[in-house]
């Protein structure tokens, strides 16, 4: 069985909720997004008023709130699918929020510790463990991956590049399509 263009999509916009559903509730609220935003804050020891922690903290709850528009509920959490729809909706709609460049931006700000405007290995694989919490042996392998003009380093554009493919692209093995794991 082949798998349809918008499954693709779909299996990355689950394995995100999943990594996002922080009490494994089946739901998405607020509190998940703040405890991931958080542990940026903890991970790169920033402090609440660093500019970055500022940047990512807006950034997430104003794409939480498109995302709550976008599902038209009128609670205050998402189911999967719910979310699915809303992101993808809200990754479409720029009009309030740029999901891919702004949230993009924010992220890589974050990660990039030494304000190189590059991401390193070594700064990729921090990401990985204290952030994503992801121990997987081939999690690495993404860094290659993202790093398309193989100079040892993701540069932003790399970045942004993935975090835009992960909300559209449609190929499986595209970088973004590796964020939560192989599709």
């Amino acid at each position: 069985m082949t798998t349809t263009v918008q499954d693709v999509i779909t299996i990355k916009l689950q394995r995100e909720f999943d990594a996002l559903d922080a009490n494994q509730d089946g739901y998405l609220a607020w509190a998940d997004y703040q405890q991931l935003a958080d542990r940026y804050v903890q991970a790169y020891q920033l402090a609440k008023d660093d500019r970055r922690a500022r940047a990512l903290f807006s950034f997430y709850q104003i794409y939480w709130l498109e995302l709550l528009r976008h599902a038209g509920v009128d609670g205050d959490r998402l189911t999967k699918d719910e979310f699915v729809t809303a992101s993808r909706l809200a990754a479409i709609d720029t009009s309030r929020l740029n999901v891919a460049e702004g949230g993009g931006h924010a992220i890589f700000d974050v990660i990039d510790v030494d304000g190189d405007n590059e991401i390193s290995k070594a700064e990729f694989s921090r990401f990985l463990r204290d952030v994503l919490k992801s121990d997987a042996p081939d999690a690495m392998e993404a860094f290659t991956r993202l790093d398309t003009d193989g100079d040892g380093c993701i540069s932003r554009q790399e970045f942004i590049r993935t975090v835009r493919e992960h909300f559209f692209s449609n190929d499986p093995d595209a970088p973004g399509s590796l964020i939560f794991g192989r599709v």
